[in-house]
C-alpha cells in the first residue's frame, strides 16, 4: 500500500511499473516523462525493422525523458529487427542496431505478430522494400495505425497493393521522406510564402539497389521534396540517365515543369530551388529528424495523414516511370497508364 506521503512522481512511476510487470515488458520506458500527467494516456509504439539509422534516431527523440509537448508520450517500446536477408547494406547493420535500442530500454521480439500484441501504433522501418508487403498486410490486419519509413516498397505494383489493402481494411496510414517536413519546404506548400510555384528543381544522394525500382532505393528523398513543393498533377516524365548524372524531368497538366538531380555522391546533398509568382526559395540542406517525428505522431493522434494516398502514389508512378524512360533511352513516358 502507497504512503501518503508518496510523491505524484513516486506514484506514477509505481503504478506504471506494476502495469509494466503484468506485460512482462520491465524495460518498456513508460515512466522516463517525468512532467506528463498522470491522466495522459501513453501509446505505445512498436518498431518493425532494425536495418536503418532512422531506428536509432527516431528512438532517440521519442524516449527522450525531455521530450518537448508534441511528442511526449509516445515512447518506443519494443522492436522486431529482422528487415532484408538479401541487401548487404541493411542486414549488416542489425546487430549494431539492436544492441543500441536493447540499450535505450526497448525489447526486442521475435516475431512481427508478438510485436503487434504489445503495442499500439507501428514504425515501419525496414530498409528493404521487398519484404514492405508481407509485413504491412500483417499490421493492417491487426488494425494498427502505421508509418511507413521510405520506400514503401520495391515496385509499384506492391505500392499500389499496399495502399488498396490499407484502404479496404480502413486503416491510417503514411509514407514520406523526412525532407518533406523542411523548414522552407513547408513554407512554400502551406505557408504561400513565394506564391504558386511555377516550377522547382530538387536533387538528393542517388544510390541505387539492383532489386529496387531505382528511384525508390534513395532517390525518393528528393522526388518528394519536388512534389512537396510542385503538388500532384503529373503527365509525364523523361530520364537523362549517366554512371555520374539522374536528372528527371517531370511536366504538369498545367504545363509546369519540375526537375530532380541524383548523383551516387554524398556530396550532392539535399535540397532545391523552388521558383514562385513572388520569387524564388531555397531548400536544405537536411535538419534534423525532429520535423517528421512531430508529423508522426500527430498521425498517431488523429490518424490524419499530412500525406494523402493519391500523392504518394504519384510520388511512386513518378520514379517508376522514369526507369521505364531509362529502359527506353530517354523516351517521354506518359503517366496516365500508372495512374488509371
Amino acid at each position: 500500500m502507497l504512503k501518503t506521503s508518496t510523491t505524484n512522481n513516486d506514484r506514477r512511476n509505481f503504478i506504471q511499473k506494476i502495469t509494466l510487470a503484468g506485460t512482462g515488458l520491465c524495460l518498456i520506458p513508460h515512466n522516463i516523462y517525468p512532467n506528463l500527467p498522470l491522466k495522459m494516456k501513453i501509446v505505445k509504439v512498436g518498431m518493425i525493422g532494425l536495418d536503418t539509422s532512422h531506428c536509432i534516431e527516431y528512438t532517440k527523440l521519442l524516449n527522450d525523458p525531455n521530450a518537448p509537448e508534441e511528442i511526449a508520450g509516445f515512447p518506443v517500446v519494443a522492436a522486431f529487427p529482422l528487415g532484408s536477408s538479401t541487401i548487404e547494406s541493411s542486414y549488416s547493420r542489425i546487430p549494431k542496431y539492436t544492441k543500441e535500442m536493447e540499450e535505450m530500454g526497448v525489447k526486442i521480439v521475435d516475431s512481427i505478430q508478438e510485436l503487434l500484441d504489445q503495442v499500439d501504433v507501428i514504425l515501419l522501418e525496414s530498409n528493404d522494400g521487398g519484404v514492405r508487403l508481407k509485413q504491412t498486410i500483417e499490421v493492417l490486419k491487426k488494425g494498427k495505425p502505421m508509418f511507413i519509413d521510405k520506400p514503401v516498397a520495391a515496385s509499384f505494383v506492391d505500392v499500389k497493393k499496399i495502399y488498396k489493402a490499407a484502404n479496404e481494411l480502413k486503416v491510417p496510414i503514411f509514407s514520406s521522406s523526412s525532407l518533406r517536413f523542411l523548414k522552407n519546404a513547408d513554407a512554400i506548400r502551406n505557408k504561400n510564402e513565394i506564391g504558386k510555384v511555377m516550377g522547382a528543381t530538387t536533387y538528393s544522394p542517388c544510390y541505387i539497389e539492383p532489386s529496387h525500382t531505382d528511384l525508390f532505393w534513395y532517390g525518393v528523398h528528393g522526388v518528394e521534396l519536388l512534389f512537396t513543393v510542385m503538388g500532384t498533377g503529373i503527365k509525364s516524365i523523361r530520364r537523362d540517365f549517366t554512371e555520374q548524372n539522374d536528372v528527371v524531368y517531370g511536366t504538369w497538366h498545367d504545363g509546369r515543369v519540375g526537375v530532380y538531380r541524383g548523383r551516387p555522391h554524398w556530396e550532392i546533398g539535399f535540397g532545391g530551388i523552388a521558383f514562385g509568382e513572388k520569387g524564388n526559395l531555397t531548400m536544405g540542406p537536411h535538419d534534423g529528424y525532429s520535423s517528421i517525428v512531430s508529423e508522426i505522431v500527430k498521425f498517431f493522434k488523429s490518424h490524419d495523414a499530412p500525406v494523402l494516398p493519391n500523392e504518394t502514389l504519384e510520388i511512386y508512378a513518378f520514379m517508376e516511370a522514369a526507369d521505364e524512360s531509362k529502359r527506353n533511352k530517354g523516351e517521354t513516358v506518359l503517366l496516365e497508364k500508372y495512374l488509371k
